[in-house]
């Protein structure tokens, strides 16, 4: 079983799409959170960054194949959070939803036998 299956990862971003000039950088935030269904009593944040940080914790999810959602809100909760720290109450119903997302995914990419 891999580890995507075992124990699915989720990357959040933002991109900051408010009005800005022109010449005005976009900047990413990123945050990862992990669960493991059976071990781990709540989702935790595995990373968390902006800038150059939050494009390689992308730049990794992409390469890996793990899900990756935008949500700006969210993010910014996770964002505040200390990795290897537990979600906050506050975010459990959004996670709650991206995991779901994420576990029927996986679920769709098993082969299935006869």
């Amino acid at each position: 079983m891999s580890e995507q299956e075992h124990s699915p990862n989720l990357d959040i971003r933002e991109t900051d799409a408010r009005a800005k000039p022109a010449s005005a950088p976009t900047i990413t935030k990123a945050a990862a959170i992990e669960y493991e269904r059976g071990s781990d009593e709540a989702p935790r944040v595995t990373a968390s960054g902006r800038g150059f940080i939050a494009e390689q914790i992308l730049a990794i999810a992409f390469e890996r194949g793990i899900k990756v959602r935008e949500d700006a809100e969210l993010v910014e909760i996770l964002s505040m959070i200390e990795v290897d720290s537990p979600i906050p109450l506050e975010a459990f119903a959004a996670v709650a939803e991206i995991l779901a997302y994420v576990y029927q995914a996986n679920d769709a990419r098993k082969p299935r036998r006869p």
